[in-house]
């Protein structure tokens, strides 16, 4: 990034390397894609849009049961180009350009995901964009130089930024609450406790942390576990904070890809980390696990999944977080995860999901997000359309997880 140009500008950039569903060619034929409404209105089985059309008209799409209801303001036929032929990608590029409008998003995003069966792939890109993108996407893949870029990308946009809306323990990952008012950070400390209960440990035993954040769970694991803990990241911002929270316990913090992790341990943790590694590179991370642990030894795995009914087409494809958010991320296909870990010698047990927990903890960052803008709290440089783009991602996953096509889950591992 040039030195004076806005943070984050290497995230909205992706306009450039991503088809959008534009151009002339696009804008001649837009009226003819009114036809999509009726594709849409077809494959909503559950709940409705209602459409404000470019000339005025509204129309109402699905109603013909019940669930969730989305109100949305088409400005112009572009929005209904880019999502044929761009998808997410292009929906996104449309809502940014203000080509549609919505009072709330998240309830449309919300009916995609929960009607992902019956819609196909209508909001899947196709053809020429579909190709370019999957060519840009394939050069952001995961080799260790390639992971170490796309982390970044994402992890050092500056711990100033995060911390202006996450909570204390800076958890970025899904909380589990006892209660709808629950505080956001008493959320985060059950998560992480029941997550470090899984690896049955005793004061002493060394703990692999694999992709550790800002430290929050290593400095629980070792105050209250009494755990000797080395956890991992490839962030050099992570690293200097969670350097700082963990000081003067029993935890090294060190900038080390997964793969090349030496030594023998007690127990792993690893929350919401394998999203960042790629299918290609799934059987590695298990294999990663199994050299990590002694015979007997534990781990202890939270991530985030998509139902296996659409994997193959969202694998096959690139969608706006991988093109925006997170360069390089792939969803997991948890049958696929299962059986690499089965093939690594790790034996799954007693796993547990809790998707709607993660739409709340998305849902109190957005609040968080959107005071702190409010209040001039962000740090400098990040402009308004980069709040835009931030907000945009946050609303969209509480979406996909409220449709109940994307869930979230903890598993035990245990060597054989």
């Amino acid at each position: 990034m040039n030195v004076g140009s806005p943070r984050g500008r290497h995230l909205l950039d992706a306009d450039r390397a991503f088809a959008v569903g534009g151009g002339p060619l696009a804008r001649a034929v837009a009226p003819a894609f009114q036809r999509v409404l009726d594709r849409v209105d077809a494959g909503l089985a559950e709940g409705a849009i209602e459409a404000t059309l470019p000339d005025g008209r509204t129309r109402l799409l699905g109603g013909r049961a019940p669930g969730p209801v989305a109100i949305v303001h088409l400005h112009n036929w572009m929005p209904l180009v880019r999502l044929i032929l761009a998808g997410s990608v292009g929906w996104y590029r449309s809502w940014s350009l203000r080509e549609w409008s919505s009072p709330d998003p998240v309830p449309l995003f919300d009916l995609f995901m929960r009607n992902r069966a019956p819609l196909g792939t209508t909001a899947r890109a196709r053809g020429l964009p579909r190709l370019l993108n999957r060519i840009r996407h394939f050069a952001r893949r995961n080799s260790r130089a390639g992971a170490r870029r796309n982390i970044a990308a994402h992890y050092d946009l500056g711990n100033d930024f995060y911390a202006a809306w996450l909570d204390q323990t800076m958890s970025y990952s899904s909380a589990i609450f006892a209660a709808a008012d629950e505080p956001l950070e008493v959320a985060q400390v059950r998560k992480q406790r029941a997550l470090l209960d899984r690896l049955a440990l005793k004061p002493g035993d060394r703990l692999l942390e694999i992709g550790c954040g800002w430290g929050g769970l290593a400095a629980t694991a070792a105050r209250d576990y009494g755990a000797a803990v080395h956890a991992i990241t490839l962030s050099a911002e992570q690293k200097s904070w969670a350097d700082r929270v963990t000081a003067g316990q029993p935890v090294e913090v060190t900038l080390t890809d997964y793969r090349d992790v030496q030594g023998r341990y007690d127990a792993v943790a690893s929350v919401e980390m394998v999203e960042a590694v790629g299918q290609a590179h799934w059987q590695d991370y298990m294999d990663a696990i199994a050299r990590a642990l002694r015979p007997g030894g534990r781990a202890a795995i939270q991530y985030i999944t998509i139902a296996d009914d659409v994997f193959e087409r969202y694998a096959g494809n690139v969608d706006f977080i991988q093109a925006y958010i997170f360069p390089g991320g792939l969803l997991i296909s948890e049958s696929r995860f299962a059986a690499a870990a089965e093939r690594a010698g790790l034996e799954w047990r007693d796993r547990t999901g809790f998707g709607l927990d993660y739409a709340e903890t998305l849902r109190r960052w957005r609040i968080a997000f959107d005071a702190a803008a409010v209040e001039g709290r962000l740090p400098a440089g990040f402009d308004g359309r980069f709040v835009d783009l931030w907000r945009y991602y946050l609303m969209y996953c509480e979406g996909g997880f409220r449709g109940g096509g994307i869930d979230v889950a903890q598993v035990t591992l245990v060597k054989r």
